[in-house]
């Protein structure tokens, strides 16, 4: 039977005699004989190395990978270039965890303080945090933070994605922060329901662009309304889409988050990725989680620490804004890797084959029948609307080896393309779906 305990049997014994044990049960002989388990746990016998790879790989065997992907919804295929394995990979920098005693650990702090500089530089903001646990999470903190004792309203753009809209949703109600859901117009924010609903009591408003259905929102006019009222202006984006969309500080965002797995993160069963935050500098004190500064030692030497919210700051729940003690500073040093790798030319690269591709794959589908439903500009989603039920037109494309679009409630499609799409896979879509027969040449 394989075991998962490192240690063997004698080495337990020489660790117990030698701190006068003889016996696990003679360690463990204060504990109350009533509460000890006494005829076992009904777990199933261990495995070797071996057997249990097996299993995994027969597991692991039953999903369906598909080589072609046309789905996004807040999840994306981008290329990742093969250093940012390389260095992740490294056993000194592959931690889960920030170590208690920060300052020892150089190495990982300065990793942490370049993925910040980037995602400021990226965004425009002044600050940022060592990121949080996703993208949603991010955009709740962001709107959690713009409360203040006699602002405790949020407005919610009903065009954000929907796991983030019920995520702000679960905070406010632990926040005791009054949500009001901002409907969509035309599939954009209805811009004049806020303008006649904000009130001095709104203490934050927080808009997605591109949103959900690949729109791109009047975020300008947004920012005005919200800065008019005297509330904060939260704003969720998209990080590729900064190559060639204005930055959220040029919006007038005092809160930018978003979801950072497009940099850098495969796609995952429901992760791990991470949550980007950024702020003004005004309001870097509110940041949740930790934030890692450069300073110089007694030695004048460069050195990085954990500049606010130590752990213990959080302590005190009661007292506490947050309860984010850690990151996953593994998925932080992944995007620090791949933005460094990418530099300013990729970024913009890839935001220009997105939206190029996608706008392409929009007006092919338009000729046979799917009608793009954006009304204005959109950047690299879109949604159709087609005679064709969705589910008709997905599952022939996925008899062919293709992830289609995802389906939303009404019957329509969204669509995502990304830099991976080749023009090649595009028209091999627009095949299928037309009813042509596949060519394995296409």
């Amino acid at each position: 039977m394989g075991s998962y305990v490192p240690n063997t049997e004698e080495e337990r014994k020489a660790m117990l005699h030698e701190i006068g044990f003889s016996s696990i049960d003679d360690l463990f002989i204060h504990i109350p004989d009533e509460v000890k388990v006494k005829d076992g746990l009904n777990l199933p016998e261990g495995m070797s190395e071996l057997e249990v790879r097996r299993k995994m790989q027969g597991m692991a065997a039953k999903n369906t990978v598909f080589p072609s992907v046309f789905r996004g919804a807040g999840a994306y295929r981008h290329f990742i270039p093969s250093i940012v394995r390389s260095v992740i990979s490294k056993e000194n920098l592959m931690t889960a965890y920030t170590p208690y005693q920060a300052e020892i650990s150089q190495g990982i702090l300065q990793s942490i303080f370049e993925y910040q500089t980037m995602i400021c530089d990226l965004t425009g903001m002044d600050a940022s945090n060592a990121s949080v646990y996703d993208g949603a999470s991010a955009a709740a903190e962001g709107v959690a933070m713009c409360r203040e004792r006699k602002r405790k309203k949020a407005f919610v753009s009903a065009t954000v994605l929907p796991y983030a809209l019920e995520t702000v949703r679960t905070y406010c109600f632990g926040n005791e922060m009054q949500l009001e859901v901002i409907p969509e117009k035309d599939g954009v924010t209805d811009l004049s329901y806020l303008e006649e609903h904000i009130d001095e009591e709104t203490a934050c408003v927080y808009i997605q662009h591109p949103n959900y259905y690949g729109s791109l929102e009047d975020a300008e006019k947004a920012g005005e309304i919200t800065h008019k009222a005297g509330a904060k202006f939260v704003m969720g984006v998209n990080p590729v889409s900064l190559g060639v969309l204005k930055t959220p500080r040029e919006y007038g965002a005092d809160v930018a988050v978003g979801e950072g797995q497009p940099l850098g993160l495969p796609l995952g069963f429901g992760g791990p990725y991470l949550g980007f935050m950024t702020c003004t500098a005004g309001m870097t004190r509110k940041l949740p989680g930790r934030i890692v500064g450069e300073t110089k030692d007694a030695g004048g030497k460069t050195g990085y620490v954990l500049t606010l919210q130590a752990r213990e700051q959080h302590i005190r729940r009661e007292k506490a804004s947050s309860n984010i003690c850690s990151n996953q500073a593994l998925c932080a040093l992944a995007v620090g890797v791949y933005l460094a790798a990418m530099g300013r030319g990729g970024i913009r690269s890839a935001a220009v084959q997105c939206m190029s591709k996608a706008h392409y794959m929009a007006e092919e589908l338009g000729k046979i029948g799917y009608e793009t439903v954006n009304k204005g500009e959109f950047f690299h989603e879109f949604v159709t609307s087609s005679k064709v039920p969705a589910a008709q037109a997905l599952e022939k494309l996925e008899k062919e080896g293709i992830l289609g679009g995802y389906p939303l409630a009404d019957g329509t499609i969204l669509w995502c393309c990304t830099e991976m799409n080749t023009k090649e896979e595009i028209d091999k879509v627009i095949h299928i779906l037309k009813g042509g027969a596949v060519d394995a040449d296409i």
